[in-house]
């Protein structure tokens, strides 16, 4: 019995070393972190793909750009409603450090997206060039069925 208690002692003493050399090494697994509302914008920018990211770069130098894009980034700012019109929610979302771009959301035809400072967001809709970087509307469905239509997810919620 004395034998297989000192064996015992033994793989418990290595495995004690190699869970210590694991971690004062740095090769020690940790659990993910889930992302808060106070996501990073490093999260942000490593999620929009790089090829997005390139061609919205692009479009902030050229007038007549206007495409579909599906982005992923940080609100940094709630901005008042636009009255004139169909009315419009309108928020600013970090895409990257050197990217940001207004969000102008239809809140006659969808829901208002409850989006705070710091929340993370996906956004899908059509991309036009201003000359602050570029808005990003026709983030709901089409009443009248002539576009694909957009959307924005907010923490697993789809507005639409």
């Amino acid at each position: 019995m004395a034998g297989y208690s000192w064996r015992n002692i033994i793989v418990i003493t290595l495995f004690l070393l190699v869970a210590a050399w694991q971690y004062f090494s740095g090769q020690a697994s940790q659990p993910p972190t889930q992302a808060t509302t106070n996501t990073s914008v490093d999260l942000a920018s490593s999620t929009t793909p790089a090829k997005t990211l390139a061609q919205l770069r692009a479009a902030a130098n050229d007038p007549n750009a206007k495409f579909w894009t599906h982005i992923q980034g940080t609100v940094i700012k709630n901005l008042k409603d636009d009255q004139e019109g169909d009315r419009h929610q309108k928020f600013l979302v970090e895409v990257a450090q050197d990217l940001t771009l207004l969000v102008s959301h239809n809140i006659d035809v969808a829901e208002r997206v409850p989006v705070r400072e710091g929340d993370l967001v996906n956004v899908q809709g059509e991309y036009v060039w201003n000359n602050r970087g570029g808005v990003i509307h026709w983030t709901h469905h089409d009443p009248k069925g002539r576009k694909a239509g957009g959307w924005i997810e907010l923490k697993g919620k789809r507005y639409d």
